[in-house]
């Protein structure tokens, strides 16, 4: 049997997709633009509420009622508080993480998960951070 391209068609048993499926070949199909995903919270939510889910860091828009399916924002700019201590400023560029235990943006990667990259220079003093998210 030979395959092509790393696997899927063998052109001696088409019925073989090298998929695990029995020979039935499945396609991908597109679902949405991925701006915003859907997002069925276990609590009341309030608009502007950071929800990490594995790896996928999301914004809520809107006030979302638990258990009813709402959506996050996973693209977009928005603004993210950040401490105000020295060495908390941020550069165009930089990238951002979320502290999910503090609540708030941060320059540090380890334990704290990748919002995207700052937009706009910050200052130490600054409460906030404008963050262009990106997954």
């Amino acid at each position: 049997m030979t395959q092509f391209g790393g696997g899927g068609f063998d052109p001696v048993d088409p019925g073989d997709t090298g998929n695990g499926n029995g020979g039935i070949a499945m396609a991908t199909t597109f679902v949405q633009q991925g701006a915003a995903i859907d997002y069925t919270p276990g609590a009341d939510t309030p608009a502007g509420t950071v929800v990490v889910q594995g790896d996928l860091v999301g914004v809520t828009r809107v006030d979302l009622k638990a258990g009813q399916l709402g959506a996050l924002a996973v693209e977009g700019v928005f603004d993210f508080p950040k401490a105000t201590t020295a060495g908390t400023g941020f550069t165009a560029g930089q990238l951002a993480y979320w502290d999910n235990t503090n609540d708030m943006a941060t320059k540090t990667a380890t334990g704290n998960k990748l919002i995207g990259k700052v937009v706009r220079a910050a200052a130490d003093a600054d409460a906030t951070i404008r963050i262009r998210l990106s997954q």
